[in-house]
């Protein structure tokens, strides 16, 4: 109900008569309206009632009564009695009929609920609509739970004088609302305010509920709140602006409940209806059991090729090629059909259940397979069969190739001999080399004997050791005489492949030759001497596929250079350390020629620790350390000189193990106790800052050499990568040497550390440690982290020229600019000068502390300013100049 838009009369009942009177007036904003009004304050004990019409409660709990009226002030009424109101009471009354009659019992009995006595907020002091002296206030009140039909309003008068402009009477609820893929219905608030009604929902077509039963909440306010649970759209429906579900178009799918959009369908298969939940696949195409929806619909194997076989007596030897298309799948195995034929092939058989498939008959992932216990002079025939995830959906045959043989002579059997043993286990002695031994094994009780087992057979192997003497005595040229060698049994000694006559002999000797369609190119890493080196994959049958450095010969090579190419791979292939590079083999048989090593994922020692200066532990640094020292050692036990022993030329895999590498330069060492050193007949460019005095000045490259040249490498690794000797030249580093200067420990190195390089920079070469000294020395550093905590010291006055050399005279210097740029430290000016450190003096009093504060962050960094500080200190302590 709402009195405002009503025009004709509201036919509202008044009692008494003399009461509430209806009359037409005007609104605030001039519109005609129905109003009642009342004002006789001077008559004493005024009790007027005003009843609306019959209100059909349609379903609400609960009723809102928005009241629209205006009060006359009192105190403006001249000589109104005390008894005058500026307030009336509002009631209501339920009922489940119209109430025709009204007399006096009826508003002195019925049963009234009071909601409220109501004020109004403003009043005023003289009636004037036209003037806009009226004051009209707005009150809201609520009365519930309601239950019967419907109910009437009652405004009690007991001597005011007032108008009541409008009644508006009303009920709050949630309206009809698409969430979450469900409708819920429009929905009536409770019965009180504070009150939740829940609403069930439905999902809206093509969807379904998820978990949990869907709901809304409907607050006492009508707004929607706390929703439970929610719709998805079905299978082959994609959800479309939040709330439809549309089906999927033709040539997609959709194969799960869920918020997914339509997937396009999968390569070799189609829908041709919409809503589809899977695509089909097309004619000769299949998905296997384990397949996803989403999976390309993928075809059988075609037929293995290139089958052969090596019939050893009663065993057979088959090897072949994998298809050539794979239809699609990197699932192919292969099962192996053995049947028993007679001479004329007419009539075959399948294979006894004794005859062994090493390694298995069935779901072969290898290209070979060994087949025993075979009849002697009997025809065979096997079929190869190639299948895949799909071949057992496919209603043709798996694609196979066959092929025949005839077995030879079983073995001869000379005799047998019996042992009785009451273990699981026997002792068998006495065996003949060269000879195939049979064995069968049964069980006794006091039942009798049962079955034997099947064969087991098994070869007596000889094992020669060979024992050779070095005797180039009467060899004109070490280059062209095999060399020979002796050693301890059971010593592993290494072989020069420059002394073979042949040096591809010396490559099929020692490296594996590796099919050129095992090995995948992928990026360029790097170049060297003879060609690029690539990353690639190497996938090896029987063997998961592994990443590899490709080192390639470029075109247009001579034969010497593809020799000198290959020895690389005749040294390396003697190897089998865990921190020697390993080589996977090589590629002679088609260009470009390759050698194929191990990846190592974080490269060159040097570089990786430039790039990492200053994140290492102390600990973690003795470990790099440790591995290439072990990897030397091994090298030394089998008399091999590196001679070319430098960071650069140690390569670190991803779990930061160290490994040996660049063997191009490395030549054998003679065992010879009289005269242990080797002259070096390949003359030109030494690597002079990694070599030894001696190796320099007569070319006698030792073991002894290759630990000066890791003394060397101590040093980079503790100085994260830093050049030895930093810009001096060689002719200077060679002066610098003779006159027995060496290089000061880095920054933050250990004492012990230290000492252990100048233990290998001896320049007798015959006190320097052996590297399993050194080994030995590292581990035990390893196990007893303590006595790293000693820090060596710079000398206080730096009596070496050769540290001299590395370190600037700052007497040179007019600002801390151009000393920055001096030390290669210049993109740190700024923040030495917007930070006050403006004079030299100033940058001698610096701490670390200060160096972090102004923005020098990078330990490294830190490390390098802080050594130049400090022998800015000492020069100035030194100096009477002052500096600015």
């Amino acid at each position: 109900m709402d009195t405002r838009v009503a025009t004709a009369e509201l036919g509202w009942t008044a009692y008494p008569n003399s009461g509430w009177e209806e009359v037409s007036g005007y609104d605030e904003n001039l519109n005609t309206i129905r109003t009642y009004q009342v004002c006789n304050v001077f008559e004493p004990s005024q009790n007027n009632w005003l009843l609306t019409t019959f209100i059909d409660r349609r379903g609400a709990q609960r009723i809102y009564v928005e009241i629209r009226f205006t009060v006359r002030d009192c105190s403006s009424i001249p000589n109104v009695p005390g008894s005058c109101k500026e307030t009336f009471n509002l009631y209501y009354y339920e009922t489940d009929a119209v109430i025709a009659t009204k007399g006096t019992a009826f508003w002195m009995e019925a049963p009234y609920l009071k909601v409220d006595t109501i004020a109004a907020d403003e009043s005023f002091s003289q009636v004037d609509f036209g003037g806009r002296l009226m004051k009209v206030n707005t009150e809201v009140r609520s009365f519930g739970p309601l239950s019967k039909n419907g109910f009437y309003l009652a405004f009690q008068d007991y001597g005011a004088c007032m108008s009541l402009l409008s009644v508006r009477v009303f009920y709050k609820k949630c309206p009809s609302v698409v969430q979450n893929f469900a409708i819920f219905p429009e929905t009536m608030t409770g019965a009180e305010s504070t009150s939740l009604v829940i609403a069930r929902g439905i999902c809206i077509p093509n969807s379904e509920e998820v978990d949990v039963p869907i709901k809304l909440y409907c607050n006492g306010d009508g707004e929607w709140m706390v929703p439970i649970g929610s719709c998805t759209c079905k299978a082959g429906f994609e959800p479309d602006n939040g709330n439809v579900c549309r089906a999927c178009p033709p040539g997609t799918f959709k194969s799960t409940q869920g918020p997914g959009l339509c997937l396009q369908c999968p390569p070799n298969s189609r829908s041709t209806a919409e809503a589809a939940t899977v695509c089909v696949c097309r004619n000769g195409y299949y998905r296997g059991d384990a397949d996803q929806p989403d999976a390309p619909c993928t075809s059988v194997p075609s037929s293995p090729r290139n089958v052969i076989s090596i019939v050893n007596e009663t065993s057979v030897i088959l090897e072949w090629h994998s298809p050539r298309e794979t239809g699609g799948r990197d699932d192919v195995v292969y099962n192996i059909v053995c049947k028993k034929c007679r001479a004329d092939q007419h009539s075959c058989s399948h294979c006894d259940d004794n005859v062994d498939f090493v390694p298995r008959q069935l779901g072969l992932t290898e290209t070979r397979v060994f087949i025993s216990n075979l009849w002697a002079h009997t025809l065979y025939s096997f079929e190869i069969q190639a299948v895949n995830g799909v071949s057992n959906k496919s209603p043709y045959p798996a694609q196979h190739v066959s092929i025949d043989i005839t077995t030879n002579q079983d073995h001869a059997e000379i005799n047998s001999t019996i042992l009785r043993s009451q273990t699981n286990t026997a002792r068998v002695e006495g065996l003949r080399p060269g000879t195939v031994y049979v064995v069968q094994v049964r069980a006794r009780t006091v039942a009798g004997f049962g079955k034997y087992s099947s064969k087991i057979s098994s070869s007596i192997l000889v094992v020669l050791e060979l024992s050779l003497r070095a005797d180039m005595s009467n060899c004109p040229s070490p280059l062209g005489c095999p060399t020979h060698f002796s050693g301890s049994p059971g010593m592993k000694i290494y072989i020069d492949p420059f002394t073979y006559e042949d040096p591809n002999e010396a490559v099929r000797e020692f490296a594996k030759e590796i099919d050129v369609s095992t090995v995948k190119i992928e990026e360029v890493i790097g170049a060297g001497e003879f060609g690029e080196v690539y990353k690639g994959r190497l996938k090896l049958p029987g063997k998961r596929e592994i990443y590899v450095a490709i080192k390639t010969l470029k075109a247009g090579y001579v034969e010497k250079q593809r020799r000198d190419f290959l020895s690389e791979a005749s040294i390396m292939g003697q190897f089998d350390h865990p921190n020697i590079i390993r080589l996977e083999g090589v590629v002679t048989k088609s260009r470009p020629v390759m050698i194929v090593t191990e990846f190592m994922e974080n490269g060159a020692l040097d570089s990786f620790l430039r790039q990492n200066d200053g994140q290492f532990t102390v600990i973690q640094l003795v470990g790099m350390m440790r591995g290439i020292s072990a990897g030397m050692k091994y090298l030394s036990e089998i008399n091999y000189v590196h001679r070319d022993l430098a960071a650069r030329n140690i390569l670190v895999n991803s779990n930061l193990v160290c490994k040996v590498s660049d063997f191009g330069l490395s030549r054998y060492l003679q065992d010879d106790t009289s005269d242990p050193s080797y002259t070096s007949s390949l003359g030109g460019k030494i690597p002079v800052r990694w070599t030894a005095p001696e190796a320099i000045a007569y070319r006698k490259f030792t073991s002894a050499s290759d630990v000066w040249s890791y003394g060397i490498v101590m040093w980079e690794v503790m100085s994260f990568g830093e050049r030895p000797y930093w810009d001096m030249s060689n002719q200077d580093v060679i002066n610098a040497i003779e006159q027995d200067y060496r290089l000061p420990p880095p920054m933050d190195c250990p004492s012990a550390l230290h000492q252990l390089m100048l233990d290998c920079w001896q320049k007798d070469r015959n006190v320097r440690p052996r590297f399993t000294d050194i080994v030995s020395t590292l581990d035990k550093m390893i196990r007893n982290p303590t006595s790293l905590k000693a820090v060596a010291n710079i000398p206080a006055v730096p009596s070496q020229p050769l540290l001299d050399r590395s370190i600037p005279d700052f007497n040179t210097f007019s600002s801390v600019e151009d000393w920055l740029t001096a030390i290669k430290m210049s993109q740190y000016r700024d923040n030495f000068l917007n930070s006050g450190f403006t004079s030299l003096q100033l940058v001698a009093q610096m701490t670390s502390e200060d160096l972090l504060r102004i923005g020098v962050t990078l330990a490294g960094h830190q490390k390098k300013i802080l050594s130049n500080i400090q022998s800015m200190r000492v020069q100035m302590s030194q100096s009477p100049i002052s500096m600015a």
